[in-house]
């Protein structure tokens, strides 16, 4: 439980069909594992055309994967009517990105009514092992009128 109450009550299905409407989420295959109010894992199977020259995910996938799992840990927090974007982000790679796929875990640390500050941990799972891949931290600014 993460212990934050969501300002609108269908948050869940907000959610839901924001990330349904977001075509480069589609292109990747990226779907969702776990929703809570202030957080949200994605999940994206390896394919090779999302790798880079050495076989790896490539640091653009993990990257994007991580931005939007944060994103919409963020937009889970917010009223109805609103919308997310990312305004800054410091990402560190920690290690290759490998596996039979990638989780983001996206997970809100601070709620504001401007900017809600976020983090994203990226994961190369590969059977019951994961390994750390990558580890962010996200500014999220909430905008009025653009209802995710």
């Amino acid at each position: 439980m993460s212990g934050f109450e969501p300002r609108d009550p269908d948050w869940e299905q907000r959610v839901r069909a924001s990330i349904a409407r977001q075509a480069f989420m589609t292109m990747l295959g990226a779907e969702i594992a776990h929703l809570a109010p202030g957080a949200v894992d994605l999940a994206l199977p390896f394919r090779r055309e999302l790798t880079q020259q050495h076989g790896f995910f490539h640091a653009g996938t993990t990257t994007t994967l991580a931005d939007s799992a944060a994103g919409y840990a963020a937009l889970s927090l917010y009223p109805k009517g609103t919308g997310v974007l990312t305004t800054e982000f410091k990402l560190n790679l920690l290690n290759p990105g490998k596996g039979e796929r990638l989780i983001a875990r996206g997970r809100v640390i601070k709620p504001g009514r401007t900017l809600t500050i976020c983090r994203g941990d990226v994961y190369g799972i590969e059977g019951e092992r994961e390994t750390h891949v990558a580890t962010g931290l996200f500014s999220m600014i909430c905008l009025e009128g653009l209802d995710d």
